[in-house]
This record gives C-alpha cells, sequence and structure tokens, in this order.
C-alpha cells in the first residue's frame, strides 16, 4: 500500500484521491485479499470511497 501511494503522490501530488480498488490489479485473482481491504477501509477507518493518498499512508504508517 505504501508502494502505491507514494507512486501517485510522485505522479499526480498530495492532494491526489485513491479508493481501495488501487491496490489490486484490474483481474481480482486474490478475493481473499481484496476483502481484507476493503474491511480495513469500509469497516475499520470508516473511510470513503475516495480518501487522499497522503491519508491512506498515515494510516498504515500507524497501524
Amino acid at each position: 500500500m505504501l508502494t502505491v501511494c507514494d507512486k501517485k503522490i510522485a505522479e499526480k501530488g498530495a492532494s491526489v484521491g485513491l479508493s481501495f480498488y488501487a491496490f489490486f490489479a484490474n483481474k481480482n485473482d486474490n478475493p481473499a485479499l481484496l476483502m481484507e481491504a476493503a474491511t480495513w477501509w469500509i469497516e475499520t477507518h470508516r473511510l470513503d470511497h475516495f480518501e487522499k493518498a497522503v491519508k491512506i499512508k498515515a494510516l498504515v504508517l500507524n497501524s
């Protein structure tokens, strides 16, 4: 997650937003991991569909 956040921030700036889908390829080859990410995003942290990459990075670093 940190790598994706860093890449998007470098490409588009600190205000870039991400959804949890940004961390997965278009093909869902690991549904259990997708559900884990969705649970972390939606239930654990009550995040909106799109959140700032810098916010996601901080949440991951502080977890």
